[in-house]
C-alpha cells in the first residue's frame, strides 16, 4: 500500500507537511526526469508546462496543481501516485528501473518478477513445461522420454493443431496461409494452457515469430531452449528419413544457420538451456530430467 504524505491545513505543523510534500513532488519529477534522460525543454516540450516553472518545481519552490501534475505524468509516464508517495523510488536509479520496466514487454517483465519474486513464477506456470528449438533439437524425443520418467503428459502443439483441424501441417499452412496458421497455433497453446496444469509440451521451431504467442508461452511454462549444432540438426533430420531439407538445395545448411541466428536472440530467453550436441539420447534425457528436477520445476517420482 502506498504510504502518501498527510496533508491538512487546520495547525502549524500542516504547514511543514505541506512544504515536505512540494519538496517531495520535486525530488520525485526531477529523479524521474534524469532517469529518462529528459533535459528540462524536453520535459517542457511534452508536458506543456514552462521550463521556469518546472524549475521552479524541482527546486521544491513550486506548489503545483493537480491538473499540471498530471499532465507532467503522462509525459514521464509515470503514474501521480509515484510522484507524491513517500513509498516511491528517490534515486534517478531507482527511477529509471522502474520506466524501464513499464516499458518492456511481456516477456522480459515475467522475467523480471521470476527473478525478484519466484512465488510468482511458480504460480502462473504451474509445472507446464515447455520445450523450444529448431527441429531436430530433440524436442519430441526427449520430452516423450522425460515425461515417461516424470509421470507427466507429454503433447506436441502440431500433433494438436493436426487433430483440430484434421488435415496435416502443410495442408494447414497452404489452406489458411502463415498468418492463419499463426492463429491456430496460438488459439491451440491458449486451449492447452486453459486445460492442463502439468504437461511437458513440445513445440515448432517458427513459434518465436509471432511475439504475442511466445510471450503468451514464456509467461505460462518453464521453457527450455533445446540446441544442437546446425549439422547435428541437418543429420537428425536426415536420419528420421526426411530427405527434404537437403534435395535440390545446395545451400540448405547456410539457410539453417541463418535460420538459428535470426532465432536465436529469442530462444536465448527461455528460462533454460540444454545443449544435445555430440550427446547420446539417454544422456540428454538424464540431463533434462536433473534440470527440471534440481530448479524445481517438476518432482522425482
Amino acid at each position: 500500500m502506498l504510504r502518501v504524505l498527510k496533508v491538512e491545513h487546520n495547525d502549524s505543523g500542516s504547514a511543514a507537511e505541506v512544504q515536505d510534500l512540494i519538496v517531495l513532488v520535486g525530488t520525485r519529477v526531477r529523479a524521474c526526469r534524469k532517469g529518462l534522460g529528459f533535459s528540462r525543454q524536453e520535459l517542457s516540450l511534452r508536458s506543456g508546462v514552462s521550463t521556469r516553472y518546472l524549475a521552479q518545481l524541482e527546486s521544491g519552490l513550486g506548489n503545483i496543481s493537480i491538473g499540471l501534475l498530471k499532465q507532467i505524468s503522462i509525459a514521464l509516464e509515470t503514474p501521480v501516485a509515484s510522484l507524491i508517495s513517500a513509498d516511491a523510488p528517490q534515486s534517478s536509479e531507482e527511477a529509471r528501473l522502474l520506466q524501464l520496466y513499464l516499458a518492456a514487454d511481456a516477456s522480459n517483465r515475467a522475467r523480471v518478477l521470476q527473478v525478484l519474486d519466484p512465488s510468482t513464477d511458480a504460480k502462473s506456470k504451474a509445472t507446464r513445461i515447455c520445450l523450444i528449438g529448431l527441429r531436430g533439437a530433440g524436442k519430441s524425443t526427449l520430452g516423450a522420454l522425460v515425461a515417461q520418467d516424470l509421470d507427466l503428459p507429454f503433447i506436441e502443439l502440431n500433433a494438436q493443431i493436426e487433430g483440430k483441424i484434421g488435415v496435416p501441417i502443410g495442408e494447414i499452412i497452404a489452406l489458411y496461409g502463415e498468418d492463419g496458421y499463426r492463429q491456430i497455433e496460438a488459439e491451440t497453446l491458449d486451449y492447452l494452457i486453459e486445460k492442463h496444469d502439468k504437461m511437458i509440451l513440445a513445440v515448432a521451431g517458427g513459434i518465436v515469430s509471432s511475439a504475442q504467442t511466445f510471450e503468451r508461452l514464456l509467461s505460462n511454462f518453464h521453457s527450455v531452449w533445446i540446441k544442437a549444432r546446425p549439422a547435428e540438426h541437418m543429420d537428425r533430420v536426415r536420419a528420421q528419413g526426411d530427405l527434404r531439407p537437403m534435395a535440390g538445395n545446395p545451400q540448405a545448411m547456410e539457410q539453417l544457420r541463418q535460420i538459428l541466428k535470426a532465432r536465436e536472440t529469442r530462444y536465448e530467453q527461455a528460462a533454460y538451456q540444454l545443449d544435445t550436441s555430440g550427446k547420446k539420447i539417454q544422456t540428454s534425457r538424464s540431463e533434462l530430467k536433473e534440470l527440471l528436477v534440481t530448479n524445481n520445476v517438476a518432482r522425482q517420482l
